[in-house]
């Protein structure tokens, strides 16, 4: 588990490469009211931005810097929900979306960034001067608190285009927080991007998401049980990795309880 630490405040140059790590807390069942706590990475070099799941990122880095599958399996864990990328060109003003279906890379490019209300509030975060704006953005009411002490307009997922680092955003609902909890420089800027990818709108992206139905047969690359720990390893074609209790998996149906871990969040942060 992340350790929440405090905001670093550096002398920021908008032409170094800086790191700028989110709390997610979402809610992936609409039905249930519990949040899920993860934690994103916003890379920029003042050009461009990455973003994407911190721990995601820390085992893919493992396994192609060892090729040991091991380390897939007891590396950090992450919502199956947050493999996506959010790569974002701040000349070109776009937003490209990669995410993976099954074995598919798929790819959706946008140019619709959000309009954003600036209102005359203010707040100080952890010691940084906010003010508050506001959106309406796919489905869902925005409020975001930006601070122009970090000149970068950009932020988490895909909100971009306020005249400050969002330091703070949520849906009105608060079923999507985001939360910024560290600033560092980096050495370089990069993400494991897929290749060969299927290009898709949005429209068409979310029906193949939200419509679809687990097959164990399709979905499941390999497993293993280790004994010592009383746990089974499943690591399925779209890159996840999941550890089941193997007592659990015992006590009800084996496919139910793999099928629920293959199954996508009813609530996404984008409603549209």
């Amino acid at each position: 588990m992340y350790k929440i630490l405090f905001l670093l405040m550096i002398s920021f140059c908008s032409a170094q490469n800086y790191r700028f790590v989110y709390e997610y807390k979402m809610k992936p069942d609409r039905k249930i009211d519990s949040l899920v706590t993860d934690y994103m990475n916003l890379d920029s070099d003042g050009k461009r931005s990455y973003f994407y799941n911190a721990a995601k990122y820390e085992r893919d880095s493992a396994y192609n810097s060892t090729k040991n599958t091991a380390v897939l399996y007891n590396g950090k864990k992450y919502d199956q929900n947050l493999g996506y990328i959010v790569e974002k060109d701040y000349a070109q003003k776009s937003i490209k979306f990669y995410d993976k279906y099954k074995t598919a890379n798929l790819l959706v490019i946008e140019d619709e960034p959000q309009k954003w209300n600036i209102e005359k509030e203010f707040l100080k975060i952890n010691n940084i001067n906010c003010q508050k704006a506001t959106a309406n953005y796919k489905g869902r009411v925005w409020e975001a608190w930006f601070s122009k002490e970090y000149p970068i307009n950009d932020g988490p997922y895909k909100f971009i285009g306020l005249p400050g680092l969002i330091v703070s955003l949520k849906d009105n609902e608060g079923n999507h927080i985001f939360n910024l909890i560290q600033i560092k420089k980096i050495k370089t800027v990069f993400a494991f991007l897929p290749k060969n990818n299927k290009e898709m709108n949005w429209k068409d992206y979310r029906k193949t998401i939200m419509t679809y139905t687990p097959n164990l047969a399709d979905d499941i690359e390999a497993m293993s049980v280790d004994k010592n720990v009383g746990a089974m390893n499943i690591h399925f074609k779209d890159g996840y990795v999941a550890k089941f209790d193997l007592k659990e998996l015992k006590s009800g149906n084996p496919d139910d309880e793999i099928a629920k871990k293959l199954r996508r969040a009813n609530n996404p942060i984008e409603k549209e």
